[in-house]
């Protein structure tokens, strides 16, 4: 009698170092590796395959009850593979193939159709295109379009960046003295501002926060540039990891601006409130202005949030009462 004719396996293979997948049929996981070594130039002594998604090895038993195309890896004799996690690892680490993968992201962008596929390789896309290394106009023209001339390093605008947001800051609190009605405590108000102008030059604007050149201990972000999240200003740490290198391309330079230095004691609700109510009761001279600066302008009382993480609501928090005056001098 003859014996029953195996159906033949239809799977999808794939080496160890290879994205690119081939059809293939065999009857027996012997005939498959045959195929399959030839067709991947993998040496067939020692060789087995796994399954793409989980790294399980296949016996003759699973073999012969796999699913059509099924996602497989042919590994040499002393390779392992532990499941598409293999693939994320190797993603990660993009310096040697991130031209590939590049190619391959925008490749798989043209053709989707799904908005939750879209924006993951959109995002994907972003980061890999990473040119953190450059630093001069010149050697990334792209990330300085639409950026002043006389900006001729990333580092030089970034500084220039965090500074405008801490100028910014000062012009609020030079505005608020139209809020005002008291002539003689404007005019101690506006003496107050003075001074705190003059020690925000004296530290050029606190622009070292956004400089990858800056010493660690002055700078908000890594020697490469990035940012990492601080997280909203009742929580100790971004619970999101939101990080973002805007260093890296002019994407990223852009999406930056989107994230706040927020104020943990509020600027407007409560800190030029509390100096203005203070002013009231002393001369400009006794208020402890090193302690305002400092929670106006200061990592003190900024934490570096990503937009999601920057809550808009009131924060509750108070100036404390034991240093809004010099020494001595609080009632």
């Amino acid at each position: 009698m003859f014996g029953l004719q195996r159906k033949k396996q239809v799977v999808k293979i794939r080496s160890l170092n290879e994205t690119k997948k081939y059809g293939v049929a065999a009857t027996s996981l012997k005939e498959l590796l045959k195929k399959g070594s030839k067709l991947l130039q993998v040496p067939l002594v020692g060789s087995h395959i796994s399954l793409y998604e989980d790294g399980t090895e296949l016996t003759e038993d699973y073999f012969q009850s796999l699913p059509d195309n099924a996602e497989l890896v042919l590994l040499a004799m002393d390779e392992r593979w532990s499941g598409f996690v293999c693939d994320i690892g190797r993603l990660l680490d993009t310096d040697r193939n991130s031209d590939l993968l590049i190619d391959a992201a925008k490749g798989l962008l043209s053709n989707e159709r799904s908005p939750k596929r879209r924006r993951l390789l959109g995002d994907l896309l972003l980061h890999l295109k990473d040119s953190s290394e450059s630093e001069n106009r010149e050697d990334d023209e792209d990330w300085f379009q639409g950026i002043d001339e006389r900006f001729k390093t990333k580092s030089a605008y970034m500084k220039y960046n965090c500074e405008n947001r801490i100028r910014g800051y000062m012009k609020e609190v030079h505005s608020y003295a139209q809020t005002i009605q008291k002539p003689k405590l404007k005019d101690e108000y506006k003496k107050t501002a003075e001074c705190l102008v003059m020690q925000l030059k004296s530290d050029k604007y606190n622009g070292c926060y956004f400089n990858r050149k800056e010493k660690e201990q002055n700078r908000l972000c890594t020697q490469e540039g990035w940012f990492s999240c601080q997280g909203a200003f009742d929580h100790d740490e971004c619970k999101s990891l939101h990080s973002i290198n805007p260093y890296g391309n002019r994407e990223s330079r852009i999406l930056f601006s989107t994230w706040n230095l927020d104020h943990g004691i509020e600027k407007k609700r409560t800190v030029i409130p509390t100096l203005v109510e203070a002013l009231q009761k002393h001369k400009s001279s006794n208020i402890n202005l090193d302690y305002f600066y400092k929670l106006l302008f200061t990592r003190e009382n900024l934490k570096l949030v990503h937009i999601v993480c920057h809550k808009k609501g009131a924060h509750d928090l108070l100036c404390d009462k034991r240093k809004i005056y010099k020494q001595g001098k609080r009632k």
